[in-house]
Protein backbone atom coordinates (compact mmCIF):
# COMPACT_ATOMS: atom_id res chain seq x y z
CA UNK A 1 0.00 0.00 0.00
CA UNK A 2 1.15 3.63 -1.06
CA UNK A 3 2.23 5.55 2.16
CA UNK A 4 0.08 8.91 1.65
CA UNK A 5 1.32 11.10 3.44
CA UNK A 6 4.43 11.70 5.64
CA UNK A 7 3.15 14.06 8.39
CA UNK A 8 7.10 14.73 9.46
CA UNK A 9 7.76 17.78 7.02
CA UNK A 10 5.85 19.93 5.13
CA UNK A 11 3.59 22.66 5.53
CA UNK A 12 1.66 22.14 8.95
CA UNK A 13 -1.50 23.50 8.19
CA UNK A 14 -1.77 21.83 4.40
CA UNK A 15 -1.21 18.66 6.14
CA UNK A 16 -3.51 18.97 8.51
CA UNK A 17 -5.85 20.04 5.99
CA UNK A 18 -5.32 17.35 3.61
CA UNK A 19 -4.88 14.73 6.27
CA UNK A 20 -8.10 15.74 8.18
CA UNK A 21 -10.91 16.35 4.97
CA UNK A 22 -10.87 12.99 4.30
CA UNK A 23 -11.54 11.55 7.63
CA UNK A 24 -14.45 14.40 8.18
CA UNK A 25 -16.02 13.30 5.26
CA UNK A 26 -15.37 9.59 6.05
CA UNK A 27 -16.88 10.53 9.59
CA UNK A 28 -20.38 12.30 7.96
CA UNK A 29 -20.79 9.24 6.37
CA UNK A 30 -20.14 6.49 8.69
CA UNK A 31 -22.53 9.03 11.11
CA UNK A 32 -25.51 8.20 8.61
CA UNK A 33 -25.57 5.15 9.96
CA UNK A 34 -27.37 6.31 12.93
CA UNK A 35 -29.08 9.34 11.49
CA UNK A 36 -30.51 7.23 8.42
CA UNK A 37 -31.53 4.63 10.99
CA UNK A 38 -33.33 7.91 13.02
CA UNK A 39 -34.57 9.10 9.96
CA UNK A 40 -36.00 6.05 8.65
CA UNK A 41 -37.33 4.87 11.91
CA UNK A 42 -39.11 8.13 13.28
CA UNK A 43 -40.87 8.52 9.90
CA UNK A 44 -42.32 5.17 9.97
CA UNK A 45 -42.48 4.13 13.33
CA UNK A 46 -42.69 7.49 15.16
CA UNK A 47 -42.12 8.59 18.92
CA UNK A 48 -41.94 5.06 19.88
CA UNK A 49 -39.58 4.00 17.21
CA UNK A 50 -37.39 6.71 17.65
CA UNK A 51 -36.88 6.27 21.51
CA UNK A 52 -35.81 2.72 21.44
CA UNK A 53 -33.11 3.47 18.63
CA UNK A 54 -31.94 6.62 20.71
CA UNK A 55 -31.96 4.60 24.09
CA UNK A 56 -29.80 2.00 21.95
CA UNK A 57 -27.63 4.30 20.66
CA UNK A 58 -26.64 5.60 23.45
CA UNK A 59 -25.23 1.65 24.50
CA UNK A 60 -23.96 1.63 20.35
CA UNK A 61 -21.56 4.68 21.62
CA UNK A 62 -20.20 3.06 24.21
CA UNK A 63 -19.29 -0.06 22.34
CA UNK A 64 -17.90 2.64 19.56
CA UNK A 65 -15.77 4.32 21.90
CA UNK A 66 -14.26 0.74 23.13
CA UNK A 67 -13.50 -0.29 19.75
CA UNK A 68 -11.97 3.75 18.89
CA UNK A 69 -10.16 3.56 22.25
CA UNK A 70 -8.07 0.67 21.43
CA UNK A 71 -7.50 0.96 17.98
CA UNK A 72 -6.24 4.66 19.02
CA UNK A 73 -3.66 2.85 20.77
CA UNK A 74 -2.35 1.16 17.57
CA UNK A 75 -2.85 4.17 15.39
CA UNK A 76 -0.67 6.21 18.00
CA UNK A 77 1.85 3.26 18.68
CA UNK A 78 1.62 3.21 14.04
CA UNK A 79 2.12 6.54 13.68
CA UNK A 80 5.56 6.89 15.87
CA UNK A 81 6.70 4.05 14.57
CA UNK A 82 6.47 5.15 11.48
CA UNK A 83 8.14 8.64 12.15
CA UNK A 84 10.90 6.71 13.89
CA UNK A 85 11.36 4.35 10.55
CA UNK A 86 10.58 0.85 12.03
CA UNK A 87 8.79 -1.25 9.69
CA UNK A 88 9.44 -4.25 11.35
CA UNK A 89 7.40 -2.56 14.84
CA UNK A 90 4.87 -1.51 12.16
CA UNK A 91 4.15 -5.11 11.09
CA UNK A 92 4.37 -6.72 14.52
CA UNK A 93 1.93 -4.17 15.91
CA UNK A 94 -0.61 -4.59 13.00
CA UNK A 95 -0.59 -8.24 13.72
CA UNK A 96 -0.72 -7.62 17.60
CA UNK A 97 -3.46 -5.33 16.96
CA UNK A 98 -5.86 -7.67 14.54
CA UNK A 99 -5.39 -10.28 17.25
CA UNK A 100 -6.81 -8.45 20.35
CA UNK A 101 -9.40 -7.03 18.13
CA UNK A 102 -10.88 -10.15 17.09
CA UNK A 103 -10.94 -11.58 20.62
CA UNK A 104 -12.47 -8.14 21.98
CA UNK A 105 -15.15 -8.38 19.66
CA UNK A 106 -16.06 -11.84 20.84
CA UNK A 107 -16.15 -10.70 24.73
CA UNK A 108 -18.22 -7.27 23.85
CA UNK A 109 -21.02 -9.42 21.72
CA UNK A 110 -21.67 -12.32 24.61
CA UNK A 111 -22.02 -9.05 27.30
CA UNK A 112 -24.50 -6.97 25.24
CA UNK A 113 -26.66 -9.89 24.84
CA UNK A 114 -26.71 -10.89 28.23
CA UNK A 115 -26.97 -7.26 29.73
CA UNK A 116 -28.80 -5.19 27.21
CA UNK A 117 -32.32 -5.97 28.48
CA UNK A 118 -31.30 -5.14 32.36
CA UNK A 119 -29.75 -2.24 31.63
CA UNK A 120 -32.65 -0.90 29.64
CA UNK A 121 -34.61 -1.51 32.72
CA UNK A 122 -32.31 0.44 35.12
CA UNK A 123 -32.10 3.17 32.54
CA UNK A 124 -36.39 3.17 32.71
CA UNK A 125 -36.88 2.84 28.71
CA UNK A 126 -40.70 3.81 28.18
CA UNK A 127 -42.50 0.81 28.31
CA UNK A 128 -43.75 1.20 24.37
CA UNK A 129 -39.97 1.34 23.33
CA UNK A 130 -38.74 -1.33 25.20
CA UNK A 131 -38.91 -4.17 23.14
CA UNK A 132 -37.89 -2.36 20.10
CA UNK A 133 -34.99 -1.22 21.66
CA UNK A 134 -33.67 -4.93 23.15
CA UNK A 135 -34.84 -6.26 19.81
CA UNK A 136 -32.24 -3.51 17.86
CA UNK A 137 -29.68 -3.40 20.26
CA UNK A 138 -29.14 -7.60 19.97
CA UNK A 139 -28.58 -7.23 16.63
CA UNK A 140 -26.02 -4.46 16.72
CA UNK A 141 -23.92 -6.65 19.69
CA UNK A 142 -24.01 -9.65 16.77
CA UNK A 143 -21.68 -7.30 14.11
CA UNK A 144 -19.71 -5.82 16.81
CA UNK A 145 -16.41 -8.06 14.92
CA UNK A 146 -17.71 -5.73 11.79
CA UNK A 147 -17.65 -2.47 13.64
CA UNK A 148 -14.16 -3.57 15.45
CA UNK A 149 -12.74 -4.82 12.50
CA UNK A 150 -12.90 -1.90 10.46
CA UNK A 151 -12.13 0.40 13.30
CA UNK A 152 -8.75 -1.72 13.37
CA UNK A 153 -8.28 -1.24 9.30
CA UNK A 154 -8.91 2.26 9.43
CA UNK A 155 -6.50 2.77 12.46
CA UNK A 156 -3.62 1.46 10.86
CA UNK A 157 -4.25 3.25 7.83
CA UNK A 158 -4.32 6.50 9.77
CA UNK A 159 -1.50 6.17 11.69
CA UNK A 160 0.86 5.49 8.13
CA UNK A 161 -0.46 8.98 7.07
CA UNK A 162 -3.41 7.27 4.64
CA UNK A 163 -6.50 9.07 5.25
CA UNK A 164 -8.09 8.73 2.09
CA UNK A 165 -8.59 5.12 1.60
CA UNK A 166 -11.07 4.55 5.02
CA UNK A 167 -13.38 7.34 2.70
CA UNK A 168 -13.67 5.44 0.26
CA UNK A 169 -15.01 2.16 2.36
CA UNK A 170 -17.42 4.07 4.41
CA UNK A 171 -19.14 5.90 1.33
CA UNK A 172 -19.51 2.19 -0.42
CA UNK A 173 -20.72 1.30 3.47
CA UNK A 174 -23.22 4.44 4.04
CA UNK A 175 -24.67 3.85 0.38
CA UNK A 176 -25.52 0.27 1.95
CA UNK A 177 -27.05 1.11 5.23
CA UNK A 178 -29.63 3.97 3.63
CA UNK A 179 -30.71 1.71 0.57
CA UNK A 180 -31.43 -1.08 3.10
CA UNK A 181 -33.03 0.89 5.86
CA UNK A 182 -35.45 2.40 3.18
CA UNK A 183 -36.32 -1.43 2.04
CA UNK A 184 -36.32 -3.28 5.48
CA UNK A 185 -37.84 -0.25 7.15
CA UNK A 186 -40.04 1.44 4.91
CA UNK A 187 -40.77 -1.02 2.62
CA UNK A 188 -40.95 -4.09 4.26
CA UNK A 189 -42.21 -2.49 7.60
CA UNK A 190 -39.72 -4.87 9.90
CA UNK A 191 -39.33 -1.46 12.02
CA UNK A 192 -36.65 -0.82 14.11
CA UNK A 193 -34.72 -4.36 13.52
CA UNK A 194 -34.53 -3.27 10.00
CA UNK A 195 -32.30 -0.40 10.98
CA UNK A 196 -30.31 -2.70 12.82
CA UNK A 197 -29.87 -4.93 9.99
CA UNK A 198 -29.05 -2.58 8.07
CA UNK A 199 -26.54 -1.04 10.08
CA UNK A 200 -25.03 -4.06 10.90
CA UNK A 201 -24.51 -5.20 6.88
CA UNK A 202 -23.34 -2.02 5.94
CA UNK A 203 -20.39 -1.82 8.69
CA UNK A 204 -19.73 -6.08 7.53
CA UNK A 205 -18.95 -4.55 3.70
CA UNK A 206 -17.02 -1.45 4.34
CA UNK A 207 -15.22 -3.83 6.59
CA UNK A 208 -14.57 -6.56 4.54
CA UNK A 209 -14.02 -4.40 1.25
CA UNK A 210 -10.95 -2.52 3.47
CA UNK A 211 -9.68 -6.06 4.00
CA UNK A 212 -9.73 -6.72 0.32
CA UNK A 213 -8.20 -3.81 -0.50
CA UNK A 214 -4.98 -4.05 1.44
CA UNK A 215 -4.16 -7.39 0.75
CA UNK A 216 -4.56 -6.36 -2.81
CA UNK A 217 -1.60 -3.76 -1.83
CA UNK A 218 1.76 -3.38 -0.48
CA UNK A 219 0.42 -3.43 2.92
CA UNK A 220 3.17 -3.96 5.77
CA UNK A 221 0.75 -6.78 6.76
CA UNK A 222 0.10 -10.41 4.72
CA UNK A 223 -2.97 -11.36 6.42
CA UNK A 224 -1.18 -14.95 6.75
CA UNK A 225 -2.66 -16.89 9.12
CA UNK A 226 0.99 -16.81 11.12
CA UNK A 227 1.53 -13.41 11.03
CA UNK A 228 -1.58 -12.66 14.10
CA UNK A 229 0.27 -13.09 16.88
CA UNK A 230 0.68 -11.20 19.88
CA UNK A 231 3.81 -9.15 20.73
CA UNK A 232 4.23 -8.42 23.86
CA UNK A 233 5.89 -5.07 23.92
CA UNK A 234 3.31 -3.91 21.41
CA UNK A 235 0.57 -4.65 22.84
CA UNK A 236 1.74 -3.58 26.28
CA UNK A 237 2.17 0.03 24.63
CA UNK A 238 -1.00 -0.57 22.40
CA UNK A 239 -2.84 -1.23 25.77
CA UNK A 240 -1.23 1.78 27.64
CA UNK A 241 -2.77 4.45 25.14
CA UNK A 242 -5.34 2.82 23.81
CA UNK A 243 -7.03 1.16 27.16
CA UNK A 244 -6.98 5.38 28.66
CA UNK A 245 -8.50 6.35 25.37
CA UNK A 246 -11.14 3.78 24.77
CA UNK A 247 -11.77 5.27 29.27
CA UNK A 248 -11.89 8.33 27.80
CA UNK A 249 -14.46 7.95 25.45
CA UNK A 250 -16.69 4.88 27.58
CA UNK A 251 -16.84 7.65 30.61
CA UNK A 252 -18.47 10.29 27.93
CA UNK A 253 -20.89 8.01 26.57
CA UNK A 254 -22.22 6.63 30.16
CA UNK A 255 -22.51 9.98 31.17
CA UNK A 256 -24.71 10.41 28.12
CA UNK A 257 -26.28 7.02 28.97
CA UNK A 258 -27.19 8.18 32.40
CA UNK A 259 -28.06 11.45 31.00
CA UNK A 260 -30.89 9.60 28.69
CA UNK A 261 -31.79 8.03 31.43
CA UNK A 262 -32.67 10.72 33.36
CA UNK A 263 -34.54 12.32 30.62
CA UNK A 264 -36.77 9.14 30.25
CA UNK A 265 -38.36 10.49 33.54
CA UNK A 266 -40.09 13.40 31.27
CA UNK A 267 -41.77 10.90 28.96
CA UNK A 268 -41.28 9.84 25.37
CA UNK A 269 -41.37 13.09 23.69
CA UNK A 270 -38.36 14.08 25.35
CA UNK A 271 -36.63 10.94 25.05
CA UNK A 272 -37.12 11.16 20.67
CA UNK A 273 -35.85 14.49 21.09
CA UNK A 274 -33.05 14.38 22.95
CA UNK A 275 -32.02 11.46 20.79
CA UNK A 276 -32.58 13.36 17.53
CA UNK A 277 -30.73 16.37 19.13
CA UNK A 278 -27.55 14.21 20.52
CA UNK A 279 -27.28 13.07 16.90
CA UNK A 280 -27.55 16.57 15.41
CA UNK A 281 -24.97 18.11 17.46
CA UNK A 282 -22.72 14.71 16.62
CA UNK A 283 -23.06 15.55 13.15
CA UNK A 284 -22.18 19.09 13.97
CA UNK A 285 -18.78 18.01 15.52
CA UNK A 286 -17.54 15.80 12.82
CA UNK A 287 -15.01 18.63 11.73
CA UNK A 288 -13.42 19.02 15.01
CA UNK A 289 -13.39 15.19 15.21
CA UNK A 290 -11.61 15.12 12.02
CA UNK A 291 -8.84 17.92 12.56
CA UNK A 292 -8.42 16.14 16.31
CA UNK A 293 -7.78 12.68 14.69
CA UNK A 294 -5.58 14.66 12.66
CA UNK A 295 -3.52 16.14 15.48
CA UNK A 296 -3.67 12.90 17.16
CA UNK A 297 -1.68 11.38 13.72
CA UNK A 298 0.58 14.38 12.98
CA UNK A 299 1.58 14.82 16.65
CA UNK A 300 2.12 11.17 16.86
CA UNK A 301 4.90 11.06 13.74
CA UNK A 302 6.52 14.14 14.86
CA UNK A 303 6.67 12.91 18.51
CA UNK A 304 8.39 9.29 16.87
CA UNK A 305 10.79 11.49 15.05
CA UNK A 306 11.77 13.33 18.12
CA UNK A 307 10.40 16.88 16.50
CA UNK A 308 8.93 18.84 19.45
CA UNK A 309 8.57 22.18 17.72
CA UNK A 310 6.32 20.45 15.36
CA UNK A 311 4.23 19.00 17.54
CA UNK A 312 3.61 22.06 19.36
CA UNK A 313 3.04 24.00 16.03
CA UNK A 314 0.13 20.96 14.49
CA UNK A 315 -1.33 21.41 18.28
CA UNK A 316 -1.50 25.38 17.88
CA UNK A 317 -2.78 25.02 14.62
CA UNK A 318 -5.10 22.22 15.10
CA UNK A 319 -6.80 24.61 17.76
CA UNK A 320 -7.50 27.18 15.33
CA UNK A 321 -8.80 24.83 12.54
CA UNK A 322 -11.07 23.44 15.20
CA UNK A 323 -12.32 26.50 17.02
CA UNK A 324 -13.29 27.91 13.29
CA UNK A 325 -15.07 24.52 11.92
CA UNK A 326 -16.85 24.00 15.12
CA UNK A 327 -18.20 27.94 14.63
CA UNK A 328 -19.42 27.53 11.38
CA UNK A 329 -20.88 24.31 12.47
CA UNK A 330 -22.74 26.15 15.37
CA UNK A 331 -24.41 28.89 13.45
CA UNK A 332 -25.52 26.28 10.77
CA UNK A 333 -27.34 24.07 13.41
CA UNK A 334 -28.83 27.92 14.70
CA UNK A 335 -30.39 29.10 11.42
CA UNK A 336 -31.84 26.15 10.70
CA UNK A 337 -32.39 24.14 13.93
CA UNK A 338 -36.42 24.16 13.68
CA UNK A 339 -36.56 22.60 9.51
CA UNK A 340 -33.53 20.01 10.87
CA UNK A 341 -35.79 18.64 13.88
CA UNK A 342 -38.75 18.08 11.86
CA UNK A 343 -37.00 16.37 9.54
CA UNK A 344 -37.09 13.37 11.98
CA UNK A 345 -40.61 13.54 13.07
CA UNK A 346 -42.42 16.29 10.98
CA UNK A 347 -45.49 15.12 13.66
CA UNK A 348 -45.28 15.84 16.71
CA UNK A 349 -44.87 19.08 18.37
CA UNK A 350 -43.67 17.96 21.58
CA UNK A 351 -40.68 16.39 20.12
CA UNK A 352 -40.26 19.46 17.90
CA UNK A 353 -40.03 22.20 20.86
CA UNK A 354 -37.74 20.07 23.05
CA UNK A 355 -35.48 19.65 19.98
CA UNK A 356 -35.26 22.99 19.71
CA UNK A 357 -34.23 23.51 23.38
CA UNK A 358 -31.75 20.98 23.45
CA UNK A 359 -29.99 22.22 20.00
CA UNK A 360 -30.25 26.28 21.46
CA UNK A 361 -28.44 24.95 24.94
CA UNK A 362 -26.29 21.79 23.91
CA UNK A 363 -24.42 23.41 20.77
CA UNK A 364 -24.06 26.61 21.53
CA UNK A 365 -21.07 28.54 22.37
CA UNK A 366 -20.66 25.07 24.87
CA UNK A 367 -19.18 24.08 21.92
CA UNK A 368 -16.53 26.40 21.20
CA UNK A 369 -14.93 24.95 24.77
CA UNK A 370 -15.51 21.09 23.50
CA UNK A 371 -13.15 22.61 20.28
CA UNK A 372 -10.70 23.43 22.76
CA UNK A 373 -10.86 20.34 24.70
CA UNK A 374 -10.97 17.71 22.34
CA UNK A 375 -7.93 19.40 20.34
CA UNK A 376 -5.72 19.20 23.44
CA UNK A 377 -6.99 15.95 24.53
CA UNK A 378 -5.93 14.61 20.55
CA UNK A 379 -2.39 16.45 21.04
CA UNK A 380 -1.91 14.65 24.50
CA UNK A 381 -2.96 11.44 22.74
CA UNK A 382 -0.70 11.81 19.86
CA UNK A 383 2.41 11.99 21.95
CA UNK A 384 1.64 8.89 24.18
CA UNK A 385 -0.32 10.41 27.21
CA UNK A 386 -3.77 9.41 26.75
CA UNK A 387 -4.24 9.15 30.17
CA UNK A 388 -4.55 13.62 30.20
CA UNK A 389 -7.63 12.68 27.88
CA UNK A 390 -8.79 10.31 30.31
CA UNK A 391 -8.83 12.90 33.18
CA UNK A 392 -10.88 15.21 31.18
CA UNK A 393 -13.36 12.87 30.48
CA UNK A 394 -13.76 12.51 34.57
CA UNK A 395 -13.85 16.15 34.72
CA UNK A 396 -16.19 16.46 32.11
CA UNK A 397 -18.54 13.47 32.75
CA UNK A 398 -18.23 13.17 36.74
CA UNK A 399 -17.43 16.26 38.25
CA UNK A 400 -19.56 18.77 35.51
CA UNK A 401 -22.05 16.77 33.54
CA UNK A 402 -24.07 14.16 35.39
CA UNK A 403 -23.94 16.23 38.65
CA UNK A 404 -25.21 19.50 37.20
CA UNK A 405 -27.71 17.83 35.19
CA UNK A 406 -29.42 16.03 38.06
CA UNK A 407 -29.42 19.49 40.21
CA UNK A 408 -30.33 21.40 37.45
CA UNK A 409 -33.43 18.81 36.86
CA UNK A 410 -35.07 17.70 39.89
CA UNK A 411 -33.85 19.42 43.08
CA UNK A 412 -33.52 22.97 41.43
CA UNK A 413 -37.11 21.68 39.46
CA UNK A 414 -36.22 22.76 36.08
CA UNK A 415 -36.63 19.94 34.21
CA UNK A 416 -35.22 18.99 30.80
CA UNK A 417 -33.76 22.53 30.41
CA UNK A 418 -31.85 21.54 33.58
CA UNK A 419 -30.52 18.47 32.19
CA UNK A 420 -29.59 20.67 29.10
CA UNK A 421 -27.88 23.21 31.07
CA UNK A 422 -26.02 20.98 33.25
CA UNK A 423 -24.51 18.88 29.57
CA UNK A 424 -24.09 22.76 28.18
CA UNK A 425 -21.33 23.49 31.11
CA UNK A 426 -19.22 20.05 30.71
CA UNK A 427 -16.77 21.08 28.56
CA UNK A 428 -15.17 24.23 30.18
CA UNK A 429 -13.23 22.68 32.87
CA UNK A 430 -11.49 20.11 30.51
CA UNK A 431 -10.76 22.92 28.17
CA UNK A 432 -8.92 24.42 30.55
CA UNK A 433 -6.89 21.36 32.06
CA UNK A 434 -5.80 20.62 28.36
CA UNK A 435 -4.55 23.96 28.18
CA UNK A 436 -2.31 24.05 31.07
CA UNK A 437 -1.00 20.49 30.27
CA UNK A 438 0.06 21.60 26.60
CA UNK A 439 1.85 24.88 27.96
CA UNK A 440 3.43 22.68 30.52
CA UNK A 441 7.16 21.50 30.10
CA UNK A 442 6.61 18.28 31.56
CA UNK A 443 5.42 16.71 28.50
CA UNK A 444 8.22 17.82 25.89
CA UNK A 445 10.94 15.22 28.00
CA UNK A 446 8.63 12.07 27.17
CA UNK A 447 9.70 9.24 25.41
CA UNK A 448 7.41 7.92 22.77
CA UNK A 449 5.79 5.31 23.07
CA UNK A 450 7.82 3.92 20.07
CA UNK A 451 10.90 4.18 22.01
CA UNK A 452 8.97 2.93 25.06
CA UNK A 453 8.31 -0.11 22.89
CA UNK A 454 12.20 -0.84 21.98
CA UNK A 455 13.44 -0.62 25.35
CA UNK A 456 10.64 -3.15 27.12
Amino acid sequence: MKEKQNLTSGNITKNLVLFALPLLWANLLQSFYSIADMFVVGRTVGQSGLAAVSNASMICFIINSFCLGITMGGTVLIAQLKGAGDRKGQTETVGTLFLVTFIASFVITISGLIFCRPLFILLKVPAAAMQDACAYMKIICCGTIFILGYHAVCSVMKGLGDSRSPLCFVTVAAAVNVILDLFLVSYLKIGTKGAAYATVFSQGISFVTAVIYLKRRNFVFDFKIRHFAVKADKLAVIMKIGLPAAGQMIIVNISYLLITGMLNNFGTAAAAASGVGLKINTFAGMPCWAVGQAVTAMAGQNIGADNIRRVKKTTLTGLRLNVTVTLLSILIVQIFAEPIIMLFDPSSPEVLESGILYLRMCCGANSLAYAVMYTFDSFAIGIGSSHIAMINALFDAVIVRLPLSWLFAFPLRLGFPGICLGQALSSLLPAIFGFCYFKSSKWERKTSAAQQGKTN
